[in-house]
Formats: structure tokens, sequence, C-alpha cells
């Protein structure tokens, strides 16, 4: 695969700052003009950030196919070359142009490795998707008659659910100066470009999205009405404060207790499989109440019942978002097309294409995510103090 610049504090700088005001917005709930605004500053930033990357890189090197092997720069297949020399020229595209699958593959594998939330929502590939067929967790194998009708018992084991795909587009601006360097590295500014709007659009939309009423997805943080489909927010369903070992044992068995059950009351089997979503600033007060000292020396961080713990910046700071992560469906399809945007716009030497696919996700039921409120004002213990016996 090709090397990558990983979403990190030690590149693309001026992009995560962007990055990190965007969400802010976001989370405040600021007008669609300034989310907006933002949004393509943000996208200047990390245009910018990658064209000085980039340049640095291929500057600082023979370009040579020894050396590139050697820095794990994978050269690009047939199609893949073809396309990114197109892309090359003024004339850009008369009719929009699917992406390479190997392109799109490697964005969407990079997305799920880079990016801690999506990482543990398996985004299925299923193209322009309309409808999806459910089976409830018992029910598909039945016991009766030798002769008995099963056709009514099977209908009532499965369903099957109708949603709406929403697009999802991007812009990926390539500079003119870009175009010495030749195809292999126009592949990798426009696909961390890619990568990195739809895993912001995404991550967002997971978490806070409004359903096919607002052409999103429907988030982790929102309830969908049985009887009419409206999306609302979820109530908050408690208090949590990490505050000492007993508290977080108890509290943490509330939470889990909540989401063993479906909408109808049957219990179903999480274990492994839950996952709570904080803000980054509130995850280091958390993680400060169970990280131990153990007796070899060594620090260790772990929750009760093998739950994880991971950031994103669109959870509100104070809020903690937990949810099981096979009960949430999320599919993307069509593809990914890029065409030349043939507006008039205020950029000088740069040519400005449009990225577009398809997603929609929603969960199983009510019962799939929890919204929770965060105290972590006081500690009653000191969980450094303790050591764990060795293992």
């Amino acid at each position: 695969m090709m090397g990558d610049m990983k979403a990190n504090n030690t590149k693309l700088k001026n992009y995560h700052e962007h990055k990190a005001k965007f969400a802010n917005l976001v989370q405040n709930g600021a007008s669609d003009e300034e989310q907006s605004k933002a949004f393509g500053e943000m996208f200047d930033a990390l245009s910018n950030d990658l064209q000085e990357e980039i340049t640095a890189e291929v500057n600082n090197r023979v370009v040579d196919n020894g050396i590139l092997a050697k820095r794990a720069i994978d050269p690009l297949t047939s199609e893949e070359r073809k396309f990114f020399n197109e892309i090359n020229y003024e004339t850009g595209y008369k009719e929009e142009k699917l992406l390479p699958e190997t392109v799109i593959e490697r964005i969407f594998d990079d997305l799920q490795n880079n990016h801690p939330l999506l990482s543990k929502i398996n985004i299925k590939n299923a193209g322009i998707v309309t409808r999806i067929i459910r089976a409830e967790s018992k029910g598909q194998a039945v016991w009766g008659k030798v002769f008995g009708e099963i056709k009514g018992q099977l209908d009532a084991a499965f369903s099957e659910e109708e949603f709406k795909q929403s697009k999802l587009t991007c812009f990926v601006v390539i500079p003119d100066d870009l175009k010495m360097f030749g195809p292999q590295w126009i592949e990798r500014f426009v696909r961390t470009q890619i990568q990195e709007a739809i895993s912001v659009a995404l991550e967002d939309a997971f978490l806070n999205g409004g359903g096919a009423s607002k052409d999103q997805p429907v988030g982790l943080t929102k309830n969908i009405n049985d009887d009419n489909g409206a999306v609302t927010d979820k109530e908050s369903a408690g208090t949590l404060t990490f505050a000492s070992s007993k508290k977080t044992v108890s509290e943490m068995k509330d939470v889990l207790k909540g989401l063993s059950v479906d909408k109808k009351g049957r219990e179903i089997n999480i274990d492994g499989k839950v996952v709570f979503v904080v803000n980054p600033r509130d995850a280091w007060d958390i993680r400060a109440r169970y990280t131990y000292l153990t007796a070899n020396g060594g620090y260790v961080t772990v929750l009760p019942y093998n739950v994880e713990i991971i950031t994103s910046e669109f959870v509100k700071s104070g809020k903690l978002v937990a949810f099981v992560k096979d009960r949430y469906d999320a599919v993307r399809g069509g593809g990914l097309t890029i065409k030349k945007f043939d507006q008039t716009l205020a950029l000088e030497d740069a040519i400005l294409f449009t990225a577009k696919t398809f997603a929609y996700a929603q969960p199983l039921d009510n019962n799939a995510s929890a919204v929770y409120d965060l105290n972590l004002d006081s500690i009653e213990d000191k969980p450094l103090d303790d050591s764990l016996p060795e293992v």
C-alpha cells in the first residue's frame, strides 16, 4: 500500500487546527453559514499542508523505483496511472469519471484504520442499496411438525426495511504546481483529501446525523419514532462520574444492562461489543481514573467489562455516547466519482474537482445506543496509588 500521511498532530498541523475549530462550531450549534466557512477554511489548510509536505518530500529524495520501494511508496496500477495522468490536463473531465476501485478501497481502508470511531463501525460496500433485510436474533430456525406450515414463521423472523442513501460530496483542490510531480503524487494528494473530507462528514453524521429528512444518516445520539420515522435527540440516560473503582463498576453495569435488551425487551449478547465515545478532552479525565500502577512498575489502562473508550471531536464536552458495534448498520455505495468543478471560483493556479459517493447508516433500534452526561469533577479514590497484583 502506498505510504500515507496519517492524520496526526505531527503532520498536516494547520489542517488539524482548523478541523478542531470546525468540530467546535458543530458541537455548539453554529449557523450553517459559519460551519460552511469553517469547512472551506479547513480544506484550504489541508490542501496547503499537503502541497508543502509533498513538495518537501520530492525535493529531498532522488525519485527512482528503488527508493520508492524502500519508502513503501507502491507504484500505481495501470488503471490508476491512466486516471491520474488524465487529471493533469486543463480540460478536466467532460463527464463524471469513476475513481479506480483499488483507490476507493484504499480510501475506506485508511478511513477505518486511522479514525477511531470509524474503525468501530463496519461500513459495508453495498452499491446503490434502497432496502435491507434484517433477521431477528432468534427465530430463523424453528421447531414444528414434520409437515407443518413454516412460511408464516419465517415471515415473522425476517423483515425488510427501505431506506434512502444520501449523497456525500467533497471538494478536491489540485494546485497547478503539483502536476510536475507526476500521477503517483497526485494520487496521494487526491486520496488524502478525499479520505479526510469523508472522515469528517461520516464521523459527524454517524454521531449527530438527522436522518433521511435531512439527507443524512441517523446518528447514534438520535432516536427514530417507530410510527412516523421522525428523528429526535436522545435524552440523557443518566450521569457517569467514574469517581471511584466501585462506582465505575456500578455505573458501567447500569449502562451495559440498558444496552443488553432490544426494543422488544429481548435480551441480547453484547460482551466485548460496547464502545464509549467521548470528547478528546474528557477522555483524559476518564483515563486518569482507571489507569493503574502494576506490581512490576508499569502502568495499565483498563476499564471493566472489556469496554473500549474512543474519542471524537464531534461529541460535545460533558457527554458520553455508548453503543453496541454490531447494532449499527452503515453502508456505502455508488463508487466515488470525480468531476471538474466548472464554475468560476476565486482560486488561482489550481483546479477544483468534486468527489461524490453515497452512504447511509442507522441503528437497529433505539436501544442500540445511549447518551449520558459526564460529571468528572471529583475522584473519591486515587487509582494511581493502587497497585494491581502481578499476573
